[in-house]
């Protein structure tokens, strides 16, 4: 049987990452097999997103600020993940960068990656990182990790090009301690003329009424400027998926009203099976701060290969010492 690889999970959010590094789900018929990850901690301040991490994930998680949870980190692990807060590097947000108070808090991470130093680790956030204004603060994130001794690479992923029927972009930053291999990134398999449509992804939920159990609720707002204003094309796949919108979801393709939170899920890659234990707004929250999980398990596999390599190559120097 293949080792499976320790994952200390920070900014776990409704379990987005953590789903797509364990597999073993299924999304619009396709089987996402399952990988050699094992959460061993996790972590989120939103009890509403704990509460949904625990309920479709079967494991526990530390509610609460990551400070305060610091002396519960285990002594060590192959792997840490996190989506640290990206409202102060978001373009949509205050721009403070990573001094601010919610995006500083990428430090947490620093400081368990140089207490656990695991082989590797991945930060991800918004593409807003990359943008001029926020220069400075990419600098100083790659240069912190960077000092830990790992070698630090990043890349914008499109979330469409693996899969995902939502355009939305998303940095992920992967150390690799010591330098002990290179980490190659999964490759696209798709381009705009063969992503997913909206129709593809949410059509058969068009006869169906709504159901909170499902969590085929949708939000009764007016239309609204931004996002609130649009209208989804059944033969494109949706606009990003946001976290902070008030309800103001796009709205469907051919229905009067919002797209559901159910729908926003098949967005974001849940599988049908995954049910969000919380009302509309906080849902809303959980759904649209997620990591898609297919986009995760596509991540998964060149983390497994690199931490294989990293593996084979460890055995081989203490069987020639």
């Amino acid at each position: 049987m293949q080792k499976k690889f320790k994952v200390v999970s920070m900014f776990s959010g409704c379990g987005g990452m953590d789903l797509g590094l364990l597999g073993g789900f299924e999304f619009l018929k396709k089987n996402f097999a399952k990988q050699p990850f094992k959460i061993v901690w996790a972590n989120d301040l939103n009890a509403y997103a704990c509460d949904t991490y625990k309920y479709n994930l079967g494991h526990s998680i530390h509610v609460g600020d990551v400070w305060d949870h610091f002396d519960s980190l285990p002594e060590h692990c192959d792997l840490v993940v996190g989506g640290f807060p990206c409202q102060d590097i978001s373009i949509n947000g205050k721009r403070a960068g990573v001094s601010g108070e919610r995006s500083g808090l990428y430090k947490a991470m620093v400081q368990a990656v140089d207490r656990m130093k695991p082989s590797m680790f991945v930060a991800e956030n918004v593409r807003g990182l990359l943008y001029k204004y926020n220069e400075e603060s990419l600098k100083q994130v790659l240069q912190d990790f960077s000092n830990l001794g790992y070698e630090v690479s990043y890349k914008l992923y499109h979330a469409a090009d693996f899969g995902v029927p939502q355009r939305r972009e998303r940095v992920f930053i992967v150390g690799v301690k010591n330098n002990a291999t290179s980490f190659t990134p999964p490759m696209e398999f798709l381009d705009k003329h063969s992503w997913i449509t909206s129709r593809d992804a949410i059509g058969d939920l068009e006869v169906r009424e709504q159901d909170a159990e499902f969590n085929h609720i949708w939000s009764l707002a007016r239309k609204s400027s931004d996002q609130g204003g649009r209208r989804l094309d059944p033969t494109k796949t949706s606009h990003t998926i946001r976290a902070e919108c008030h309800g103001n979801n796009q709205f469907h393709y051919c229905l009067p009203r919002r797209i559901s939170m159910r729908e926003a899920a098949r967005f974001q890659t849940f599988p049908d099976n995954f049910i969000f234990k919380a009302k509309l707004r906080e849902t809303e929250r959980m759904i649209g701060n997620a990591v898609p999980p297919v986009l995760a398990w596509h991540l998964a596999n060149s983390l497994k290969d690199t931490l294989s390599q990293i593996e084979a190559a460890s055995t081989k120097q203490i069987a020639a010492e």
